[in-house]
């Protein structure tokens, strides 16, 4: 069972930032209106590594800074594995899967 943390300012997103130079960070750009969403949602419960969720209803400006930040362009849901402060692994939509995050998380370790 994932362990879920909401990024929802700047300095929470620079402590993000900052913890993929220890480890892999697994940001989850969710959507609590859409249905792909929630199935990503449902996926990413199933993840073994703590997941840094933006709401992007609730932190458009956040959603856009990791977009300026990383060069990774906003799509929701969306999974940014960073390391070492920049993404190292992404997707979207229905190719979001507690497998293929984990096996990203795994390599990047």
């Amino acid at each position: 069972m994932s362990e879920f943390g909401l990024i929802q300012d700047t300095e929470s997103l620079d402590e993000a930032f900052l913890r993929s130079n220890e480890q892999p960070v697994v940001i989850f750009k969710h959507s609590n209106t859409c249905p792909i969403s929630s199935g990503a949602y449902g996926e990413m419960e199933q993840v073994s590594v703590p997941v840094s969720v933006v709401v992007v209803q609730k932190s458009r400006n956040i959603s856009a800074e990791i977009a300026d930040r990383t060069g990774v362009r906003h799509e929701s849901p969306q999974i940014i594995v960073m390391r070492n402060g920049v993404p190292v692994w992404t997707a979207s939509h229905w190719n979001i899967t507690a497998e293929a995050v984990q096996s990203a998380v795994s390599k990047n370790v």
